[in-house]
C-alpha cells in the first residue's frame, strides 16, 4: 500500500458517548453528535528519562504524560454540556454547577478532513471533560461570532482488537470508504456508526 502524504484541511462529525459502569454495553444511551466544530487538539506528551552508571547513560525510557484534549465549537448545546459534565437540572430547563460536581466517563470520535474527500478518524476511548469558563464580549461596529471552548483529560481503556490498554486509537478511509470508520465506532464506543442522528 502507497504512503499517504495529504496533510489535513479540516475537521468534522465529533461524536461522543457516555460510558457504562456496569453490564456488557460500552456505552450506555445513543452515541450524540455535536455539529460545528471548529478546532481539536489532542495532546499527548512524553518525557525521556535516563539511568546513569559509570558517568555516562545506562539506559533511556520514555514517561508517557496524560493525554489531554482542547477543543472549540460554534455553539455547544447546554444539553450535551448536561451530559458531558453530569450537571444537575431542573425540570423547568435551569442547569447549575456545583462543588460536587462529578462528570461522568465518556467516549469521542471525530474526523480530520483531507481536500481530496479522505478522512483520518480519531477515538479517545475514556475520559472526563471539564467545566467550561463562562465569558461574553461587548457588541461592537460589526457581529464577531463568539465560540465555546472545552478541554478533557484522558486515559487508557481496554479495547477490543488491542493487547494493552489504549488511549487514543486512529485510522483513515479513502472518498467514500467507512472500513475504518466502522470498525473505530465498535472498538470506542462498542456500537454501530449512527447513520441516523436524532435532529437537534
Amino acid at each position: 500500500m502507497a504512503k499517504k502524504y495529504r496533510a489535513s484541511t479540516g475537521v468534522d462529525e465529533f461524536y461522543y458517548a457516555i460510558l457504562s459502569e456496569t453490564g456488557t454495553k460500552v456505552i450506555t444511551g445513543n452515541i450524540e453528535r455535536i455539529k460545528y466544530l471548529q478546532t481539536i487538539e489532542v495532546e499527548m506528551p512524553q518525557e525521556v528519562v535516563r539511568a546513569y552508571g559509570d558517568n555516562k547513560t545506562a539506559e533511556i525510557a520514555v514517561s508517557a504524560g496524560n493525554v489531554s484534549v482542547s477543543s472549540s465549537f460554534h455553539k455547544l448545546p447546554t444539553e450535551d454540556l448536561a451530559k458531558l459534565l453530569g450537571i444537575e437540572s431542573t425540570v423547568d430547563g435551569l442547569h447549575a454547577y456545583g462543588s460536587s460536581d462529578q462528570p461522568p466517563y465518556a467516549a469521542c470520535v471525530f474526523a480530520k478532513t483531507h481536500e481530496d474527500g479522505s478522512k483520518e478518524w480519531v477515538g479517545l476511548p475514556k475520559g472526563i471533560f471539564l467545566r467550561p469558563n463562562k465569558n461574553g464580549q461587548t457588541k461592537e461596529d460589526g457581529t464577531e461570532f463568539q465560540s465555546d471552548e472545552i478541554t478533557a483529560e484522558f486515559m487508557d481503556r481496554e479495547v477490543n482488537g488491542f493487547t494493552e490498554e489504549k488511549s487514543v486509537i486512529f485510522g483513515s478511509d479513502e472518498k467514500g470508504a467507512t472500513t475504518n470508520r466502522d470498525v473505530l465506532f465498535q472498538a470506542v464506543f462498542g456500537a454501530a456508526y449512527p447513520t441516523v442522528i436524532p435532529k437537534a
